[in-house]
């Protein structure tokens, strides 16, 4: 493996899918100014995410439809018929 390639800051963060307020602790390199108690008692960065593995429709196996602009319900009114 090369030298100097993979950060040398890892710590332990909370990831959040905000699709579906799934957590999970893992160590990353990513820092966020936001904690988070864990389910030990200790506090952690938090990273919020729009998508994961538990949402994802690859990995879930359904379908779902995420929303967070308001695309849809633009599209639908500006083709709406009148």
């Amino acid at each position: 493996m090369k030298k100097g390639l993979h950060p040398e800051n890892y710590k332990f963060v909370v990831f959040k899918d905000m699709s579906n307020g799934t957590t999970f602790l893992t160590r990353s390199g990513n820092s966020s100014k936001e904690t988070i108690k864990w389910e030990d008692g200790n506090e952690y960065p938090i990273v919020k995410l729009e998508i994961s593995n538990t949402s994802h429709p690859f990995y879930t196996g359904q379908n779902m439809l995420v929303d967070t602009a308001g695309r849809i319900d633009k599209f639908k009114k500006k083709y709406a018929k009148k």
